[in-house]
């Protein structure tokens, strides 16, 4: 089996091609209800259709973007504008100049022009009614979505109850059975007369409803997490000024008016102008589909939806939102023909497969078994010409048996399982913080051997501070409550000055005034801490910034390691000063002069850059980030080469297995590192990423976790999933429920195959032995209904327990139905067709049952005791390895509600509905008897547990040369 598996129906959780997917579609037979079957699979067909689409659209905002752009260079000097739309009463009322066409047409066209016409981005800042400098107010954002529209794209309408219903009835074999119980009821009333006639029939429609919105109801309520973890994932917070102060918002809450903050890695979420920013570089290749990216400043101010910032950092004017932008019609196209489907979903759809065939077979034999008994009997009574409504009857009860194996033996239920799994995990997930991007990363997490993460703000805290300083020759400890007097008494002012300007004007972060009145700094935790600690010496930074104008700006990102701002001296003499901060190695071996312990500049020896280094290392040593600040007083600009470190393939082979930490690592160095572990060691590596440069090896990674706080929305595009609170503990926790995922599917499994074996062997059985079934189609819809949608929910939505990060992860190309499944399916099987094929033959002799409804007391116990059997065996498969399987199942509701709805519905079933289910009502000690036959599987169980499997399912170790690092509190 796990051979036709692996060559059939296997594909890679990310990015799988389309063979694969076309593959394991072609190989997929037997299916009873493919509306149902394949909702959660893509439609290659659809996607195909969409990605036409998407690349027209691309050409057309191409021929937009380049053409005409082109196009007003050359009409430049000719250039008439021809008037702008008429206003509506509506916008006039509202008191804004400009129609949302027009609006959007400037930056849509590129329209210098037009923009000119309107006075710049000034005039458009008053036709919209808007400060620059204060933004919008936040009571006026319903008036601006009333007149120029809200930021959100069409999304397709949910699906309603009544459309899962409708899915629910497409099943081939219910509507088979459906009509089968209509004729029953004709025959029945023809032969029996009313009401007896038709509870036969009634009894299966009945069941059939029963089935059909139990079914639908799960499939709903599935739809409905999907749909709140997509709106989630959708929902970014942008930072903007509104009422003079900077604050996030939600992207659905974006406004034209809008004044909005925009930095390496950022989307940018609406069409809008440029206001003020530094070296900004756009890459507008997601929308276009050209791969240069674009400058962007005030002479060439357009800025469009869904483009990315490349390099440097802008203030923006939203001019534009929704489906007025090309995005927002792009976005139709992006998410049709669905998500791919993950590999258990595919590799259950093969067991399916392979299951459908085999009940297939069994079903059309035990048909034939049937007609066969049937027609010798009556060719042994001479009255094989002689045929009437009874034995229509009989032969149309004997297809019927025949289509509930087919309903029984084909496990729809299996890839559907996953689904509602993942649904659940994913959900819990989020609870915990955690927002899972793509749905195989669920699954993938719990075989990760090796995770690749930063350090900081993932294993140490978001927030950092200034701990210790090296300046002027001396070292200096920085604790809580310190003041200015901590550096001002011992360096001179004007270096005091020099520190404080470098860390005021040399930012990527802003202090700003929140909601509450208060400071409040924006940004990343390390230049949060440097402003910290610039407000903490006595620093103001509006003080610098209205002295010193920043002439040009050259951001931090990860290839430099390095910040740089040039500022213009005030005293006229065209003299600028460059400050720079960065990775403390890459600063020293720029710099040829240093600060010496009189304050004075002086030209740095050799002697002075290893006693820096030296200092470095302790820092460094110490686990505390070090940053080195440099000036130079300057009428030019700088330049530097980024560092490349290449090895050799069998370097990389030799030193990979040996690395532990890997210090000031560069994103290549990153994307290197997993490669090799994916290819070269065959790991599953999960890799943690926050900036625009980690997004390669967060593609490339098995799982790629971005951090939700620190994180670039560069970075989360390309990530499995958010991590929102940016902690390694959230992690971990991902890992628990992909495990959990991983091994409730397999326990649902072992569940399900068990009750196919013994279903198909107990009817094929005793129709070749005795000429009838001993379950009927009523009892047998509720055995299906049992095991699969009940099953599912009881064993696919396990909470993890702490055991699970005990065990090794599963290997990448693990078996999924181990030897220990098999040993349990087995022997449990075994046991359940023994007892009930000697309660079928021996029944009444061994409960010493006579009368004439001793046959019907006889089927009805094995019918209870088939279901009790079930409901233990339900247990037993909590855990497949452990012999206590009571543990932690009274902390799981899920599972103890469908047990008592199970118990609950069964005692109804046989009590009460005898006339549809074909049951009588059973004494106490035959219910008895019917309990203590199902709970001695759990017995039976224990036994199986004691029986050595071997078992190659887990790697035991990860690859040689890993040394344990240190441990200790002293040490965390």
């Amino acid at each position: 089996m796990e051979k036709y598996l692996r060559d059939n129906f296997d594909v890679q959780p990310k990015r799988p091609s389309e063979a694969a997917l076309r593959r394991w579609r072609s190989a997929v037979s037997v299916v009873k209800n493919p509306r149902r079957r394949f909702r959660m699979v893509a439609n290659l067909a659809q996607r195909a259709d969409a990605e036409q689409k998407r690349q027209k659209l691309q050409e057309k905002i191409r021929v937009a973007l380049y053409v005409q752009k082109a196009a007003l260079n050359f009409i430049n000097g000719i250039y008439i504008y021809r008037g702008g739309h008429m206003l509506s009463k509506e916008i006039q009322e509202a008191g804004f100049g400009i129609d949302p066409d027009e609006l959007a047409s400037i930056v849509r066209s590129h329209d210098t022009k037009c923009l000119e016409h309107h006075e710049g981005i000034e005039g458009l800042a008053k036709a919209v009614c808007v400060s620059l400098q204060s933004g919008i107010n936040s009571c006026d954002v319903p008036l601006r979505q009333n007149i120029y529209g809200v930021n959100r794209h069409a999304e397709k309408p949910s699906r309603s109850f009544w459309m899962f219903v409708w899915d629910a009835m497409q099943d081939l074999t219910l509507i088979i059975l459906i009509v089968c119980a209509v004729v029953s009821i004709g025959v029945g009333i023809s032969t029996e007369g009313l009401p007896k006639g038709m509870y036969d029939g009634v009894g299966i429609i009945l069941c059939i409803i029963l089935v059909v919105f139990v079914t639908s109801i799960s499939d709903y309520k599935q739809s409905l997490q999907f749909k709140d973890l997509d709106k989630e994932k959708k929902n970014v917070s942008i930072q903007v000024t509104r009422e003079g102060t900077r604050q996030k918002v939600s992207i659905y809450d974006l406004v034209v008016g809008d004044v909005i903050h925009l930095s390496i890695g950022d989307v940018v979420p609406a069409d809008g102008l440029f206001i003020s920013g530094f070296s900004l570089l756009i890459d507008e290749s997601s929308l276009s589909g050209e791969s240069e990216a674009v400058n962007v400043d005030q002479q060439k101010p357009f800025l469009l939806a869904g483009t990315t910032v490349q390099d440097g950092s802008a203030k923006m004017l939203v001019t534009c939102v929704g489906m007025r932008t090309e995005w927002g019609r792009l976005m139709d196209t992006l998410n049709e023909g669905g998500d791919d489907e993950t590999p258990l979903q595919v590799k259950l759809n093969g067991v399916a497969t392979i299951i459908g065939k085999i009940g297939l077979g069994f079903a059309l034999l035990t048909f034939l078994v049937l007609t066969g008994r049937f027609l010798l009997e009556k060719i042994e009574q001479h009255e094989i010409t002689e045929w009437g409504l009874n034995d229509a009857s009989k032969l149309l009860n004997f297809f019927a048996t025949a289509v509930i194996i087919i309903v029984v033996a084909v496990p729809e239920g299996l890839p559907l399982a996953v689904t509602l799994s993942l649904a659940f995990a994913m959900k819990k997930l989020m609870n915990d913080k955690a927002l899972v991007r793509h749905l195989s990363a669920c699954e993938t997490m719990g075989s990760a051997g090796c995770i690749c993460t930063d350090k900081t703000g993932t294993l140490t805290t978001n927030h950092m501070v200034v701990d210790k300083i090296w300046i002027c020759e001396q070292t200096k400890a920085i604790k809580s409550g310190t003041s200015e007097n901590v550096l001002k008494p011992s360096i001179s002012e004007q270096i005091f000055d020099l520190l404080l300007q470098s860390i005021f004007q040399n930012t990527g972060s802003e202090i700003v005034k929140g909601q509450d009145g208060k400071n409040k700094i924006m940004g990343t935790p390390t230049e949060s801490a440097l402003l910290e600690f610039g407000l903490l010496l006595g620093g103001d930074s509006k003080y610098y910034n209205e002295k010193y104008k920043i002439v040009k700006i050259e951001p931090f990102n990860s290839v430099r390691k390095k910040m740089s701002v040039l500022v213009a001296l005030p005293d006229g003499n065209n003299k600028s000063r460059a400050f720079c901060k960065g990775a403390s190695e890459i600063v020293v071996k720029m710099c040829d002069k240093v600060v010496n312990a009189d304050g004075k500049v002086i030209d740095m020896n050799e002697q002075q850059r290893n006693s820096i280094t030296e200092v470095i290392n302790g820092f460094a040593s110490e686990a505390l980030r070090t940053l080195c600040i440099a000036f130079k007083d300057i009428e030019g600009s700088s330049q530097e080469g980024p560092d490349f470190r290449n090895k050799s393939q069998q370097e990389m082979e030799e030193i990979i297995p040996k690395i532990q930490v890997m210090a000031r690592s560069l994103p290549l160095d990153k994307h290197t590192l997993v490669t090799h572990l994916r290819n070269d060691f065959n790991e599953v590596v999960a890799v943690t990423g926050d900036g625009t440069n980690d997004a390669p090896a967060l593609h490339e990674a098995d799982i790629g976790l971005a951090m939700g706080i620190a994180g670039t929305e560069v970075a989360k595009e390309n990530a499995d999933v958010i991590v929102m609170d940016d902690n390694f503990t959230t992690i971990v926790n991902v890992i628990r429920w992909g495990r959990s995922v991983y091994i409730n599917i397999q326990k649902f499994v072992q569940f399900q195959l068990t009750v196919n074996v013994v279903a198909l062997m107990l009817n094929f059985v005793s129709a070749c032995v005795s000429g009838s079934a001993p379950l009927t189609a009523v009892q047998m819809l509720w055995v299906n209904m049992i095991m699969d949608t009940l099953g599912a929910l009881a064993l696919a939505t396990e909470p993890p327990h702490d055991g699970l990060m005990k065990r090794p992860p599963i290997g990448r190309n693990a078996k999924f139905i181990t030897g220990v499944m098999w040993r349990n399916i087995t022997g449990q099987s075994i046991y359940q067709i023994i007892v009930l094929l000697i309660l079928k033959f021996r029944g009444k002799q061994i409960l010493k049952l006579s009368g004439p409804d001793s046959t019907s007391v006889l089927n009805t116990v094995i019918f209870n005791t088939f279901v009790f059997c079930q409901v233990f065996n339900e247990i037993n498969s909590r855990d497949m390895e452990k012999i206590n399987v009571l543990r932690g199942m009274f902390s799981s509701w899920i599972f103890l509600m469908v047990m008592t709805l199970t118990i609950c519905f069964q005692v109804i079933i046989v009590q009460f509905l005898g006339a549809f289910a074909q049951t009588v009502p059973l004494s106490r000690e035959l219910w008895l008897t019917s309990c203590m036959i199902g709970a001695l599987s759990l017995l039976v169980a224990v036994v199986l547990k004691c029986i050595p499997v071997p078992d190659s399912n887990y790697i035991a170790t990860h690859h040689d040369g890993y040394e344990q690092l240190p441990s200790g509190p002293e040490l965390a």
